[in-house]
């Protein structure tokens, strides 16, 4: 059988970052990363240093993260232990845990000078991920699952791992004899998906495998792309002006657009004038539905989402930053 130490190439996504961070936990899959990494042919032209997030949500965390710091010395990477201080929240805990652990990788690569933090997130974590957002109802965006690039706000995140199964993470740990930890909370009900974990094998009776999942994931990707390329060409010929804080269409071009194309235009100038705000789909499906009922009757209309004023007035659509609710009160006083 095929050792998976010889799908290594699969790191050449990293190859452009001359400096990279890597996020190891400790966990089987991350620290097959540093393994792989430690072997990667073109590891002598990167500066690469290794980083641990302990949450500090176990007594056991610090003592890991220090020996994970070991194990990184030990393969020649120098190691940054990031705690996480703040007061843990009581709801909504694992969320919070993952945007603290990405603000605190940021802080520490831009303190590095690195420009690209690689995680471990595999196979099964993007069947996962896929099987998540389809029981919330995500659109072709969501079902495309994880993708191997994309931008933080300061740097890269690189995954390079999505095609190594968890098995073959494993295995390389074992070929390399080399300890890992396991986290309790992965098998944690209180957890979603710990949950979804567990119905793994049950849906794969059905036929539902991780391997049907992430050709689902491949599918919605093939489209989005071909949804994405129509709406950057239908962008082309219906704006009219576009500024840090204000977009401007021509109505008459947005008029004529399925649905899906102008719920993807709105977005993407709602999510760049306004990226503080969660911009949910189900609301901008909303919002999408009675712009369009608007564009048919050419009358001035004009609705708020997201921190974002979207405008129907004499053949434009514009999408504006909302003025302050005390500012929007006075003026109607």
């Amino acid at each position: 059988m095929r050792s998976p130490l010889e799908g290594i190439q699969g790191l050449d996504i990293l190859t452009p970052y001359p400096s990279l961070l890597l996020a190891i936990s400790g966990g089987p899959d991350s620290v097959a990363l540093m393994l792989l990494t430690q072997k990667w042919p073109a590891r002598a032209n990167h500066s690469i240093a290794v980083a641990t997030v302990d949450h500090g949500l176990r007594d056991e965390s610090f003592r890991e993260a220090e020996t994970v710091g070991h194990w990184a010395r030990e393969l020649g990477f120098t190691h940054h232990h990031l705690k996480w201080l703040e007061k843990k929240p009581t709801t909504r805990l694992q969320e919070r845990a993952r945007v603290a652990r990405y603000r605190l990788l940021e802080t520490c690569a831009k303190e590095i000078g690195a420009s690209a933090i690689v995680t471990a997130h595999h196979a099964d974590d993007q069947a996962e991920t896929i099987l998540l957002r389809l029981t919330r109802g995500s659109g072709f965006t969501g079902l495309a699952g994880m993708k191997d690039t994309r931008k933080l706000s300061k740097v890269k995140l690189l995954r390079p791992l999505l095609d190594f199964s968890k098995a073959d993470l494993v295995q390389i740990c074992h070929e390399a004899h080399h300890p890992f930890f396991s986290d309790p909370t992965n098998l944690n009900d209180k957890y979603t998906r710990a949950r979804l974990r567990k119905l793994m094998p049950t849906l794969a009776e059905e036929g539902l495998t991780a391997h049907a999942l992430r050709r689902l994931g491949q599918r919605a990707q093939r489209v989005n792309i071909a949804l994405e390329f129509y709406a950057e060409s239908a962008k082309i010929l219906a704006l009219i002006e576009q500024q840090d804080d204000k977009t401007l269409f021509n109505a008459h071009e947005m008029e004529r657009l399925p649905s899906e194309i102008v719920l993807r235009l709105l977005g993407q100038e709602i999510t760049r004038i306004s990226p503080q705000f969660p911009l949910r789909l189900e609301r901008l499906e909303r919002l999408v539905a009675l712009l369009q009922e608007a564009l048919m009757t050419h009358a001035a209309w004009q609705r708020t989402l997201a921190g974002c004023l979207i405008i129907i007035n004499k053949g434009i659509v514009e999408i504006c930053r909302a003025p302050p609710r005390s500012s929007a009160i006075s003026k109607q006083k």
